[in-house]
């Protein structure tokens, strides 16, 4: 007998493929007991598929309306996947290439089953994402979680283990009010209002357990500065960001933009120039940043890891294209 998750499969194709079928006709294709095929059928509708059913000798199991497209047959962690790499892949990428991973994140939302597809819409819209950022560390049920709650205006506990002050190491419980999920550099953070400390708190979301919603909702308040992820950047200690740089642009401030302010901050100098500062764990993040700007620019301030690095890129780049001359 094929495992639960194949046998799901197999069900949600042959319920496609007859407007009605009689349970002992069901459950011999599937080649399962009758009682196995009803709880195979409640764990559909435990997932929000719409599986009418029909008692009596005549009874049998049909898709409800509005199933005529095959729904994605994924677990929670799966869904909570598939929109976290399209996302990404939406922002790495420029062109054709980001259009059709925008498009593809559509298409698989929109097939979802209803409760994973509230989910993954709730992670897509309390998001501010760093193109640079690698896969997070952290549970897919953690971040679900908190997602709904941040989109839902809905105040949520959960478990945090601190790190420098007071308390350091230990775990302790949390009661705020979520506004945003933020990601810089490798890592994920919840940008909140911390009711116990009347304060904007940003927490990592990988010393974050054990979240639960309260049912208690709030009025969202305005973030300081409007700006969550660039809110939660300029709070991260040193130790948390690892490298940071600050360069002059010779180019105009909207121009850069276009280019490169989902990752750093933009400020304009004058008419034709203007300041990027960006920070990372890692020193590469920098310097992609900068190779993708189409402008001469000068180096105010660098960490040590980001100007090694540009030093030695630089020396392997020129060599490469003196190689190609000759």
């Amino acid at each position: 007998m094929a495992n639960t998750s194949s046998r799901t499969l197999r069900l949600l194709s042959l319920l496609q493929t007859h407007r009605f079928w009689a349970g002992p006709d069901l459950a011999g294709r599937l080649e399962v007991s009758e009682r196995t095929l009803r709880r195979d059928v409640e764990r559909l509708r435990e997932l929000g598929y719409p599986v009418d059913s029909v008692r009596g000798i005549e009874g049998g199991y049909q898709l409800g309306a509005g199933a005529t497209m095959p729904p994605l047959t994924v677990e929670e962690d799966e869904a909570i996947a598939m929109v976290v790499a399209l996302n990404g892949a939406a922002q790495l990428t420029a062109g054709p290439l980001a259009e059709a991973s925008v498009s593809a994140l559509s298409k698989v939302v929109q097939v979802l089953p209803p409760k994973l597809r509230r989910r993954a819409e709730a992670l897509r819209a309390v998001t501010d994402d760093s193109p640079f950022a690698e896969a997070p560390t952290v549970h897919a049920d953690v971040l679900a979680t908190v997602a709904q709650a941040t989109r839902d205006t809905e105040r949520v506990r959960f478990t945090y283990q601190a790190r420098g002050g007071v308390g350091a190491g230990e775990p302790v419980r949390r009661h705020v009010e979520p506004h945003r999920l933020v990601t810089v550099g490798r890592r994920w953070y919840l940008l909140a209002y911390d009711l116990d400390r009347q304060d904007w708190r940003s927490f990592r979301l990988d010393r974050l357990s054990e979240p639960s919603g309260t049912r208690a909702r709030f009025r969202a308040r305005e973030v300081p500065g409007g700006d969550a992820a660039a809110y939660v950047r300029k709070g991260l200690s040193r130790n948390e960001i690892g490298n940071s740089l600050r360069v002059l642009v010779h180019a105009p401030k909207g121009a850069v933009e276009e280019q490169i302010s989902r990752w750093a901050t933009v400020t304009a100098v004058d008419a034709h120039s203007c300041r990027v500062e960006m920070d990372g764990r890692q020193a590469r993040w920098a310097a992609f940043g900068l190779g993708v700007l189409e402008a001469p620019f000068t180096i105010e301030e660098a960490s040590p890891e980001v100007h090694e690095l540009l030093a030695r890129w630089g020396e392997r780049f020129t060599a490469a294209t003196a190689g190609s001359r000759r």
